[in-house]
């Protein structure tokens, strides 16, 4: 429990099982915890921000707004990327910039077009490191089909930046009748998952501790919007659009708190099977071997879909035949019970609730 808690105050949410209660903390100060993505995160935001910045837009909550403008569709998007260390296998910090911020776009049915990158340089830091960080955002940009177009660099003093900080913004356009929402989530809809989970935190946490596996270990760091278009293809061509509900990319928090967003945003259950979930023997071994669990460890290369059901069968199809989404499954689905709450059957036949976490697992992941 953080030493700079000042008061627990009980909230009592509706469950499967009745009541439950859960404790909300105050903080004088930030602490780690509220870069994690989880519910100290959430409430950072609501508090802080959306509480003075509100507006229609915004509260939607989704990783891009979505704006009309001069009869255009747009979606914008922005997003920092703080990860240690700066090289790891699979790629580096430009590359997350690169693919994470094309991620947002498209997974809101967006085809990204333009970015814009702004650096915090510590004093001190190798100007080659700087140059092999900006080829990787040359090559990541190139290869997702997007353009650096404005840019900003400032230098903070020696000690104060941790080598590098980037942050990217986005701009995609919405070009097709696509209504794609944490929201959109309804009864009886599919849930695909794009492949194997926990690929890149694990990565990062044994770059970070000098953590020595039996196989290596790889992030999985990949710009999603060719296997996205893919998507969108197969369900124009199924002559249901619409029945492509909500995307996320499961970063930060993993893919129970992206699932746990969409429950609480769509006011419905959802019910996950752990046995189709999709983790890698090396990453489920480091996992059990840290006591981390899989669900909630960073990915920069996949996606989650709240899909209809009656194009699932389709879409899932679609996604395996692009070379990141070959490991695609169907992981479980939408329900009308326990509204706002997570479920998972799991492997032995029990029932567990997939909640958010308080604080994080892995902090400085992306």
């Amino acid at each position: 429990m953080s030493a700079t808690k000042t008061e627990e105050r009980q909230q009592t949410r509706p469950g499967p099982f009745g009541e439950c209660p859960l404790p909300i903390f105050d903080h004088p100060q930030i602490v780690l915890g509220h870069g994690s993505g989880g519910k100290l995160s959430a409430e950072l935001v609501e508090k802080v921000f959306v509480r003075r910045f509100h507006n229609p837009t915004l509260e939607k909550m989704d990783d891009q707004a979505q704006l009309q403008i001069a009869g255009a569709r747009l979606a914008f998007t922005t997003d920092s990327f703080v990860v240690t260390p700066i090289f790891f296998p699979g790629g580096d910090i430009g590359t997350l910039a690169v693919n994470g911020t094309v991620n947002d776009l498209a997974v809101g049915g967006a085809r990204p077009l333009y970015l814009a990158a702004a650096f915090i340089l510590e004093e001190g830091l190798p100007a080659a490191d700087l140059e092999r960080v900006v080829d990787s955002m040359a090559q990541a940009a190139a290869s997702a089909g997007v353009q650096f177009v404005t840019g900003d660099t400032k230098v903070v003093n020696r000690g104060k930046g941790d080598k590098l900080f980037i942050t990217t913004s986005g701009i995609g356009l919405l070009d097709r009748p696509t209504q794609i929402s944490a929201d959109g989530a309804r009864p009886g809809d599919k849930i695909l998952l794009s492949g194997y989970l926990g690929d890149h935190g694990i990565t990062i946490l044994s770059q970070r501790e000098g953590l020595e596996f039996d196989t290596i270990l790889q992030s999985d760091c990949a710009a999603l919007n060719g296997l996205v278009a893919a998507m969108l293809d197969e369900a124009e061509a199924a002559g249901n659009l619409a029945g492509i509900r909500s995307m996320r990319d499961p970063t930060r928090g993993g893919v129970a708190t992206v699932l746990n967003e969409i429950a609480d945003r769509s006011r419905t259950g959802i019910l996950l099977r752990e046995s189709e979930i999709p983790v890698r023997e090396s990453v489920r071994g480091a996992c059990e071997m840290l006591g981390l669990d899989p669900l909630y460890v960073a990915n920069e290369g996949k996606l989650v879909a709240i899909v209809a059901p009656e194009i699932a069968d389709r879409i899932l199809a679609a996604m395996r035949s692009h070379p990141l989404g070959a490991d695609s499954r169907l992981i479980g689905e939408v329900v009308e019970s326990h509204p706002g709450l997570v479920l998972m059957k799991t492997s032995v036949g029990g029932t567990r609730v997939v909640d958010v976490l308080f604080g994080e697992q892995l902090p400085r992941i992306c």
